[in-house]
């Protein structure tokens, strides 16, 4: 086994960084889960906030997002984490709360608390999972699928007749005066991680200055639930996530910038 401890500082290349716990992680190899909480702890070392920093974990597949960050946690119940998160940062004005959702929990059962909680611009730091299905309970449709997307609810296809429209919820937020930013990433790429984990930085500060909410949408593979290669996921979401769901900043500084 490969001991970083005996490499000289000077040859030292990577070292994880002590914000993530060394537990095993329960995502699906090629998720970008694992590497988006990556780059979550990164910039909590960085800016060396860890001792107030707290993370809010959903219902969902990041339900045990608590064992892998090494900072104080809370369970939220199904789509409530903005409220809570609420709740902890008006009590705690001088932390760093954020949530860390995925589209189901976000999008689907959570939206009033999502949008009450962006439009009164909470003091909060909101990280969006969208990979356009429900990953953890065995691929049902979710208000982010895209249309003729197969999943167990729509072996079809997604129909707009049956279904209505996926929900492009990020666009929406991003028209509420609360919102101080909102940007929508992936995790991907090399490239695209280092944009990710910018936009990651630029809302822990923006919390840090009592800026209001900051919303980083990352759009991420599920390529057990799409039934897909990790590289094959990563090629079909470029392909088609991307399109329903561009990347880049939306809103930044209160202005939207994308439209």
């Amino acid at each position: 086994m490969f001991n970083q401890d005996i490499v000289k500082p000077e040859n030292l290349v990577y070292k994880k960084t002590d914000v993530l716990t060394d537990k095993i992680m329960h995502y699906c190899p090629g998720c970008g889960h694992g590497t988006t909480h990556r780059i979550i702890a990164e910039v909590i070392e960085e800016m060396g906030i860890q001792d107030k920093a707290i993370c809010i974990a959903p219902v969902g597949c990041s339900v045990l997002a608590y064992n892998y960050f090494e900072v104080d946690s809370l369970g939220a119940a199904h789509g409530r984490a903005p409220a809570l998160a609420t709740a902890i940062q008006r009590l705690n004005p001088d932390h760093h709360t954020f949530t860390y959702q995925g589209d189901g929990d976000l999008a689907a059962i959570g939206t009033a608390e999502t949008i009450h909680a962006c439009n009164r611009g909470e003091n909060i730091v909101i990280i969006f999972i969208n990979n356009g299905i429900y990953g953890m309970t065995g691929g049902q449709m979710a208000p982010t699928t895209l249309i003729g997307m197969q999943t167990a609810t729509s072996p079809y296809g997604r129909t707009v007749e049956l279904n209505g429209y996926p929900l492009q919820i990020t666009e929406l937020l991003a028209q509420l005066p609360g919102t101080y930013f909102v940007t929508r990433q992936s995790v991907h790429t090399s490239a695209a991680v280092r944009k990710a984990k910018k936009a990651v930085r630029q809302a822990f500060e923006n919390q840090k200055n009592k800026k209001g909410t900051s919303f980083v949408e990352v759009v991420s593979n599920c390529n057990s639930g799409w039934k897909m290669t990790a590289p094959k996921a990563n090629e079909w979401m470029v392909e088609n996530m991307f399109v329903k769901y561009p990347i880049g900043d939306i809103k930044v500084d209160g202005e939207i910038v994308q439209k």
